[in-house]
């Protein structure tokens, strides 16, 4: 565990602020969920809360099948980070942050179908190394919150993403966000 050198007080309601610094570098937002774990040398541990996060195993099969249906490589992401991978690249990719622009997306609800040499095309994630060429973007909403996206992601220059890809999106993305519902 790093230490920050940052000291706080709890409040007389037992609240403790998490410092601006520390909550940007982490990508923490006001109303993001907090998990809260101790240990028994009687350290509490603050961790990001990821609620698409407990759906891995499901979303993995999910980005499979879509994958397989579509030949596509289909990525599933929470707010942070790409939980799922299919289609290739799964070690590129796998674990890897989102970029701002796709958290920017995610937040603005919008699904997106864009080519590379388009204005709105959207990197994956900040990894300058992305060598795709079109993508259809769908954000995951649960209970009125964006929780996530999945993005299906095509090499091929003289493929476009159209309509059935971006349908597909959005029924994985809302198929998924009544999963968390349930």
């Amino acid at each position: 565990m790093k230490a920050t050198g940052i000291v706080r007080r709890i409040d007389d309601l037992g609240r403790v602020v998490v410092p601006k610094e520390i909550r940007r570098t982490l990508r923490i937002r006001e109303g993001d969920p907090l998990e809260i774990f101790t240990d028994r040398e009687g350290e509490i541990i603050l961790k990001k809360y990821s609620p698409i996060g407990e759906l891995g195993n499901f979303a993995k099969q999910y980005a499979e099948a879509l994958s397989q249906t579509t030949g596509h490589v289909v990525c599933i992401t929470d707010r942070d980070q790409i939980i799922a991978v299919s289609g290739g690249g799964k070690k590129d990719y796998l674990g890897k942050s989102i970029s701002q622009q796709l958290d920017q997306v995610i937040d603005d609800r919008a699904s997106l179908v864009a080519k590379r040499e388009d204005q709105q095309y959207v990197q994956v994630t900040d990894d300058a190394g992305e060598d795709f060429q079109s993508e259809t973007i769908s954000p995951i909403i649960c209970q009125g919150d964006a929780i996530g996206s999945v993005v299906i992601l095509c090499k091929d220059p003289r493929t476009t993403m159209g309509d059935m890809e971006q349908k597909l999106a959005s029924s994985a993305a809302s198929f998924l966000g009544k999963q968390m519902e349930a």
